[in-house]
């Protein structure tokens, strides 16, 4: 799973805190890793009464098939922080 958010300024700690309880963050504003269809679902939830859904995104990308996934990372590959706050 891949998440990626375009959200105003004083949304964007929030949105990354709550996105952190469950994902890996890989990059500025993308968020990766593994979740049950559950866990996907309340963390959606968690993030509908963050954001302003008239002006901020929060796009999720799901992969079906991780045999046909390939991550390649040019420069450095950035490990912004661990999972756990």
């Amino acid at each position: 799973m891949i998440i990626t958010y375009d959200v105003s300024e004083k949304r964007v700690n929030k949105v990354c805190k709550k996105l952190k309880k469950y994902f890996y963050w890989s990059q500025n504003s993308v968020f990766e890793g593994e979740i049950t269809e559950g866990k996907l679902l309340k963390c959606i939830e968690e993030l509908k009464r963050i954001i302003d859904q008239k002006s901020d995104s929060i796009y999720v990308y799901k992969i079906k098939i991780t045999s046909m996934l390939e991550k390649q990372t040019v420069g450095v590959e950035k490990i912004m922080e661990d999972k756990f706050i």
